[in-house]
């Protein structure tokens, strides 16, 4: 055997170190798109209420992060990030621990290809219910909104609203009334039908005009937090780096509690400024019936402790209208 002096076989041992390394994360990487097993069964509860036919968990699992719209604002790194954590696999994967831990309702807009992969989940027997936005133009007629809303309810969608997107510009616009006919869109399949919204304005539209929702997702969240804008300085929310996303949380509560259908509150921790507990509490406690709240797989167990012992000791003025 040849003699190996000491620098040789430094060499020799990380070289293999290396290798070893590198199999074991491709092996890691391959596992992790490859679709998950069959959900476990569920092994916990949590409250629900009431959406139409629908019996629906007090937090339902947000879509962002899973179609990788992190809204991280000028953290452009972090949508790649998500992009490459979130592939179809770890997807399924939290799909059925969200599940097993008591959350059986997703809200999600519909990228082409997000819909496979939740077909998937219920194939391998997920029970996860759907609430999807078609994020297709609402234009007078209709036709490709229409078309997206057939697709969704073919595909079996348990609920479908209108994307805040859209009903924000529609009221901006000077369209409202075209919000009453994207709610009809979805009830002409039997399924409830709902309407987004960052602006308070597209409630108070929807409100008098007896648009028809069946429920609202409404952005909701307090100010006191390092990045929001402060009144008297110059740090104002911009269309790339927005400071909130609900703009008027006490207007918001206000007009809330007078609105007799059942009211899911998104963006409550202002995309991750706001820590879990404190946001938790001011939806639920403001008059939320729901709150949509976007986690990763690391992250759900904890919420969903910290969601029973907030629910379990609430002061609300706003009767549960789910």
């Amino acid at each position: 055997m040849p003699k190996m002096n000491r620098r040789a076989f430094m060499k020799e041992s990380l070289l293999a170190s290396a290798a070893g390394t590198l199999a074991a994360r491709t092996a890691e990487v391959a596992r992790a798109a490859e679709p998950a097993a069959s959900p476990p069964a569920a092994k916990d509860t949590l409250p629900t209420g009431k959406i139409g036919p629908l019996a629906v968990s007090r937090m339902l699992l947000g879509g962002n992060l899973l179609t990788h719209f992190t809204h991280s604002r000028d953290l452009k790194y972090v949508y790649n990030l998500a992009a490459h954590y979130n592939t179809e696999g770890k997807i399924l994967e939290t799909l059925a621990l969200a599940e097993s831990l008591g959350i059986n309702t997703l809200s999600v807009h519909n990228p082409p290809w997000i819909l496979p992969i939740l077909a998937k989940h219920r194939k391998a027997g997920g029970k996860m219910q759907w609430i999807i936005c078609p994020t297709a133009p609402v234009k007078p007629g209709l036709d490709e909104y229409n078309k997206q809303v057939q697709e969704l309810a073919d595909l079996g969608t348990d609920a479908i609203y209108l994307w805040g997107v859209r009903g924000d510009q529609l009221v901006k616009d000077g369209q409202a009334e075209l919000i009453a006919e994207a709610v009809n869109a979805a009830r002409l399949h039997g399924l409830p039908s709902g309407v987004g919204a960052h602006d308070l304005n597209v409630v108070k539209e929807c409100e008098q005009r007896k648009a028809g929702a069946d429920f609202y997702i409404k952005t909701f969240h307090h100010h006191n937090y390092p990045t929001a804008p402060k009144p008297g300085t110059a740090t104002t929310p911009t269309a790339e780096i927005p400071g909130y996303w609900c703009s008027q949380p006490a207007e918001t509560a206000e007009l809330m509690k007078a609105v007799e259908k059942p009211w899911i509150a998104f963006k409550i921790m202002a995309a991750g400024a706001i820590p879990p507990q404190n946001a938790f509490r001011y939806a639920f406690e403001n008059g939320a019936d729901h709150i949509l709240v976007g986690m990763f797989d690391f992250e759900i167990a904890e919420d969903v402790g910290i969601l029973k012992k907030v629910l379990a000791n609430l002061k609300r003025t706003r009767p549960w209208r789910s």
